[in-house]
């Protein structure tokens, strides 16, 4: 099993910048729009500094005039249970702040467990796009962070623009034409639809498919669309900054929110007090090189799954070997690309292969809590019933999360639509279908139907609406940025190592830290070496040496 549980490399003393004291951070098929989108945002992030403000010189120039009322906002606290909750104003356009136009994010702060030795506000992302940082605050109040970070932090995270309970969100409206779609296609038999499309017939239902999803969102979400891209979000984080008091940013961002970081950083990069990036996506590629290397991230865990399950899921793997994991998984693919599998429940709907893939996929983010559950529901398949399938795929357990991102613990209300909506306006993509076709044969080489899936799943943005925020692939440019710390798991499938890799060589600075495991992101999952180098860094700007690795 690819695991190392030995001490870290142990980091060293050289801090970052002085610690400022004030006064007295994970986690489709058909579905739709929870298409793997999210990790392709990284390809284009912050590829220019928003219109109208260049990047201060040192973290203390004050911002445009017209900006003034959105950073002079003190946020009004209020009790929600066992945290704080309050709500930030950002314009929806910083080209044009004065338009009136706005959006509302709510904000939540579970508060230091010992003011006197408080740092600041260590602000986190937990992914997506389309994660609710509310919800998952609330969901375990910071317990996910360590007592170490709790003693020194307020904990707060928020809900990007857009994003569940963002005033506006996005929202993928169905007209009434849709919903008599849907009614038909339940009473008609439909041909499967293959992973890959072949025939002039099944690529037009795909490209169908998407441009009903793109146009179902256009329709609900016209006026929002543009302004929910990844370089704005980066912006209001600073505002948020500005509203917390601390006059440089303490961050930890897993899966996209690496990608929300490191816009911020190429934005404001003499307002970075500490910067950790976990599960990390580079910015240079391209929607192409993302799908494919997204692709070959999953391939390889599936690979993983059958190497390693025995060691992680013990009695419940479906075979006795590698090689006989691997030939029921390819015979139950087989089986659902025939005909869909049945159910039990009435109140499920059948398998077909993609659902197979999505909820196989799912289970390669968090190994530790998924691959006994899936080890049952593949047995269950290869004797032809679909039902622990079915159920995984409908509820709402990690398997339903998107493939792409960090998938939280509390997802938001329209996290299907926020995904599909920040990742298309990131990245730019083709707008004719045939780049995709193209596509996949380099895809259907390198990863089979986890690389051709990849590419398929981003036709919905072919025709998508683009926005003064849209970016372009780049690598990083964060002058003056200090050092940031950048951590990669080897096993990643949805944010494959090589991208860690990449991302901390773009930093100037950049240190990366290596967690030697399967599944999707480290901090939280990787133990106390992970969290000590980790810690070790957000509170004292330690560094992490060439080569470290937990």
């Amino acid at each position: 099993m690819p695991v190392s549980q030995g001490e870290h490399i142990e980091p060293g003393s050289d801090p970052l910048n002085p610690v400022h004291h004030r006064r007295r951070s994970r986690r489709g098929a058909g579905r739709p729009l929870a298409l793997a989108l999210s990790a392709l945002t990284a390809a284009a992030l912050a590829g220019c500094t928003a219109p109208g403000e260049a990047a201060p010189d040192d973290g203390k120039a004050a911002p445009r005039p017209e900006l003034q009322r959105f950073y002079g906002q003190r946020l009004a606290w209020k009790s929600c249970g066992d945290l704080r909750c309050a709500r930030l104003t950002v314009p929806r356009d910083y080209a044009h702040p004065d338009d009136g136009k706005t959006f509302v994010l709510p904000v939540v702060q579970a508060q230091t467990a010992d003011p006197d030795r408080r740092i600041g506000s260590l602000v986190y992302n937990p992914g997506g796009p389309g994660a609710s940082g509310v919800s998952d605050l609330e969901a375990d109040g910071g317990e996910a962070f360590t007592a170490r970070l709790r003693a020194r932090f307020d904990i707060v995270s928020f809900d990007p623009r857009g994003v569940g309970g963002s005033v506006p969100a996005v929202s993928c409206a169905e007209t009434d034409e849709d919903d008599a779609e849907t009614d038909e296609d339940e009473d008609e038999e439909a041909a499967p639809e293959p992973l890959t499309p072949r025939t002039p017939a099944d690529r037009a239902r795909a490209v169908a498919e998407a441009d009903g999803q793109a146009a179902a969102c256009v329709r609900g979400s016209r006026a929002v669309l543009p302004h929910v891209g990844t370089v704005d979000a980066a912006r209001d984080l600073d505002v948020l900054r500005a509203a917390l008091g601390d006059r440089r940013l303490t961050y930890l961002g897993w899966s996209y929110g690496t990608s929300l970081g490191t816009s911020y950083a190429e934005q404001f990069p003499r307002r970075v007090r500490a910067l950790a990036l976990d599960g990390a996506m580079d910015p240079a590629l391209d929607w192409r090189q993302r799908a494919l290397s997204q692709g070959v991230g999953f391939s390889r865990a599936v690979d993983d799954y059958a190497e390693y399950c025995a060691d992680i899921a013990g009695d419940s793997c479906p075979g006795s070997t590698p090689a006989e994991i691997a030939a029921l998984l390819d015979g139950v693919y087989a089986r659902a690309a025939r005909a869909p599998l049945p159910v039990t429940d009435e109140e499920l709907y059948e398998v077909d292969a993609r659902t197979v893939l999505d909820v196989v996929t799912a289970a390669m983010y968090s190994p530790e809590d998924d691959w006994e559950e899936l080890s049952r529901a593949l047995e269950a398949a290869d004797d032809g019933d679909g039902t622990r399938l079915a159920r995984l795929a409908e509820s709402d357990s990690p398997a339903t999360e998107s493939r792409r991102g960090h998938r939280p613990r509390a997802a938001a209300e329209n996290d299907d639509e926020a995904i599909v909506a920040v990742s298309c306006l990131d990245v730019p993509h083709p707008h004719t279908a045939a780049p995709y076709w193209k596509a996949l044969g380099a895809a259907e080489k390198a990863a089979g139907s986890y690389g051709t899936t990849s590419v398929l799943d981003e036709l919905t943005c072919k025709d998508w609406p683009t926005g003064p925020g849209a970016g372009r692939p780049h690598r990083v440019r964060a002058d003056g940025v200090p050092p940031v710390l950048v951590v990669g798991t080897t096993g990643d499938p949805a944010t494959p190592y090589e991208e860690a890799e990449s991302l901390a060589g773009q930093f100037p600075g950049g240190m990366l830290l290596t967690y030697e495991d399967v599944g999707h992101t480290a901090y939280g999952r990787g133990g106390t070496c992970v969290a000590d180098a980790v810690d070790a860094y957000l509170i004292e700007g330690k560094r992490v040496r060439p080569g470290a690795t937990c």
